[in-house]
């Protein structure tokens, strides 16, 4: 059991000539080495099983402890991203990726289909996740008996093509077998262990990364059908906005958030697993050209056969991608226009409202000034009786004046006084209640 920490990895850490080496070289550095492929000779078979890992690494690292249990032999770190070790008479490699995992057995091949393969995908294996890929990849001699499991596959998929410059062939249907697995034939003429390692990590690549790409096609079939209906509804509240001289807005504004909040939910959902699909469409790409194919007479080229299935699968998701950012776009402009027309809205039934305020503030003054004159009568009746009690009081003394002329001659007085004392107490009142 190895663990493919190479030893060299060390000398990474710590000084360079003697000077301190940044936190993170080690990491940099080792990354070009992190995931070698096997040295593969002829006959061989290669079983990988790529697991999602919902579940978190986890779950991945308690399988490699039973695994590691079984054989005896100590577990990998919790933070280990790669192991490796021997299993029976070949060797199943680990690897951890962003969103799955991948568990590789490699060992020998029985071309005459007697021996059962030694592999730890048997009774007692506890996958860490659902399973989103499946391979099974044959490393054969280039002869008849070759050329004849090629022709097994179903011609109308049939991917048949000659690489490494002409050394190797290359063959599948994508096409599930009965054990659920993508069937591969290398036929090898003369391929160095290295070479057709490389080889066979970059066919069980492209059909990982095919699979995972193609995982945004269902959802932005389901999420094609919810855009529609946002897109249908936003046209019918825009002509309503245009046509509906009586329109409440008011209500128009509440469906436009409620659109927009499910649009932006359903983009943020899908925001991850496009990004995905485009990010392994480009890996799938970049592993075809690396093939280097020349077509094979009466067969299609894997990278053939595939553009032109997955393509349409990622146009698809970059549309309903671009479908949902224009039409976040135009719904915040849609938002943004009605909100301003409920502003306006707002801002007259204040303007109705002040003017309202105002005409109840004259009314008011009114019934001041009126109640006012009034007060001004009364006080001054009072005034008045009150001299003339005193008039008839002092005409007792033999005061000569009669004490109606007096009463009659203090009525303009009173009147004048009293209206002056009004005046003055309100006038007290509005420099008080004036703002500084």
């Amino acid at each position: 059991m190895t663990a493919e920490q190479p030893d060299f990895v060390s000398s990474l850490t710590g000084t360079v000539k003697g000077f301190p080496a940044h936190a993170d070289r080690a990491a940099a550095l080792g990354e070009v080495h992190a995931r070698p492929h096997p040295m593969l000779l002829r006959p061989r078979v290669l079983i990988q099983l790529a697991f999602m890992t919902e579940g978190g690494f986890a779950v991945d690292h308690a399988v490699l402890c039973e695994l590691s249990r079984r054989l005896g032999v100590a577990a990998p770190d919790r933070q280990a991203r790669h192991y490796t070790m021997n299993w029976g008479q070949g060797t199943l490699r680990w690897e951890r990726h962003t969103e799955f995992s991948t568990y590789l057995w490699e060992g020998p091949l029985d071309e005459t289909g007697r021996q059962p393969e030694d592999t730890p995908f048997g009774n007692g294996f506890s996958p860490p996740g659902t399973v989103i890929s499946g391979v099974r990849l044959e490393i054969r001699a280039w002869n008849k008996a070759g050329e004849a499991l090629a022709g097994g596959f179903d011609p109308s998929a049939l991917c048949y093509s000659t690489v490494e410059g002409g050394k190797a062939a290359i063959a599948t249907d994508f096409r599930q077998d009965g054990d659920g697995l993508t069937r591969i034939v290398v036929l090898d003429q003369g391929l160095t262990p290295a070479r057709s390692g490389a080889l066979a990590q970059r066919l069980l690549e492209i059909e990982t990364y095919r699979t995972l790409a193609m995982l945004g096609l269902p959802l932005a079939q389901s999420l094609s059908a919810r855009v529609r209906r946002i897109e249908d509804r936003l046209a019918t509240i825009t002509a309503e906005m245009k046509a509906s001289p009586r329109r409440n807005s008011q209500e128009l504004l509440a469906e436009l958030t409620e659109l927009a909040a499910e649009l932006e939910a359903d983009a943020a959902s899908s925001l991850y697993r496009f990004g995905a699909s485009r990010a392994y469409d480009v890996i799938v790409q970049e592993r075809l050209e690396a093939l280097g194919e020349e077509a094979i007479a009466g067969a299609e080229t894997w990278k053939g056969f595939l553009q032109r299935r997955l393509a349409p699968a990622m146009r698809t998701c970059q549309s309903v991608e671009s479908r949902q950012e224009n039409l976040s776009e135009k719904l915040s402009r849609a938002t943004t226009l009605l909100r301003t027309w409920v502003d306006v809205e707002v801002e007259a039934q204040n303007r109705a409202l002040l003017k309202s305020m105002n005409d109840r503030a004259k009314l008011q003054l009114r019934l001041q000034q009126t109640v006012e004159g009034l007060s001004v009568a009364a006080v001054s009746y009072y005034v008045v009786g009150l001299i003339g009690y005193l008039a008839k009081g002092l005409s007792l003394f033999g005061h000569a004046v009669a004490p109606e002329l007096v009463t009659a001659a203090s009525v303009p007085l009173a009147i004048a006084a009293v209206w002056w004392g009004v005046r003055r107490i309100r006038s007290a009142h509005s420099e008080h209640d004036r703002p500084q």
